[in-house]
């Protein structure tokens, strides 16, 4: 019924107990999850969490813009290996970040295109970061969906908006290009009334559920670490705001992601 569209189960606070978390999220009725890149030795744990969980757990390959400082010819070439292997369902996590300054905009900039680029040749959607960048990214994000040849499977469905909180304002154009949006976490709390406006008025064909575990757990478990398990608790705002049940919630936004990221 539910399903993970965006997690990080390769980062090291999983380490002492990431077979009981996977297991849990099985429990809880989880069909898949989306285990998410933010560089090359991620991308490769993430292949490797793939092999280890076949069916359950698939990946994605990219370089995160906070970490794409130092990008080499090399490490381009390995990541566009790593894109081919069949566990690798979108290129990601990608983006602009203008909020930390880890590496600077035309870094940034560099590894974007590069991996948009390689996203179009593998014909693999992209999962997108935006942070204090959305006037520069999404016409980025514009043209290169408007470049993309109509024979090609991202043209229609092109990638989905992580964690989104820029100004609505571009929404409509996002929406208009095929772009989800991933909602978790954060559209539980209190005071998220932007976020929840934003799942009021979207299309439900366009919405994704995510975690990004180990951050941003729901209003219930604030200050824990987040993990799968609890997707429900997202749905459930979810349905709240929509007037609908999370069983509803769950079956739509788990089609949505089984249509962006391939899954039979």
């Amino acid at each position: 019924m539910f399903s993970d569209s965006h997690a990080h189960l390769d980062f090291d606070s999983f380490d002492p107990d990431r077979g009981d978390v996977i297991q849990r999220a099985k429990d809880i009725g989880l069909q898949f999850i989306i285990n998410i890149a933010i560089d090359l030795p991620g991308t490769r744990n993430s292949i490797g969490l793939a092999k280890d969980y076949p069916g359950f757990i698939f990946a994605t390959a990219g370089i995160h813009p906070n970490y794409s400082a130092d990008l080499t010819e090399s490490q381009t070439i390995e990541l566009a290996e790593l894109a081919a292997q069949p566990e690798v369902v979108a290129i990601g996590e990608i983006g602009l970040d203008y909020y930390r300054d880890y590496a600077t905009p035309q870094q940034q900039l560099t590894a974007l295109e590069i991996q948009l680029s390689l996203a179009q040749k593998l014909d693999l959607p992209i999962v997108i970061h935006e942070r204090d960048s959305a006037h520069e990214l999404v016409p980025i994000l514009v043209n290169w969906w408007q470049n993309l040849p109509e024979s090609t499977r991202i043209k229609h469905n092109p990638g989905v908006m992580h964690a989104y909180s820029a100004d609505l304002s571009y929404v409509n154009t996002l929406l208009e290009c095929g772009f989800c949006f991933g909602i978790g976490g954060p559209v539980t709390y209190k005071n998220a009334v932007e976020k929840q406006a934003l799942v009021a008025s979207l299309p439900l064909e366009k919405m994704l559920l995510e975690t990004d575990c180990p951050f941003m757990p729901p209003q219930k478990h604030r200050g824990q670490r987040n993990e799968p398990s609890f997707i429900p608790l997202i749905a459930q705002k979810i349905a709240d705001l929509r007037g609908l049940s999370h069983e509803e919630v769950g079956k739509q936004l788990t089609n949505n992601a089984r249509r962006l990221f391939r899954i039979n």
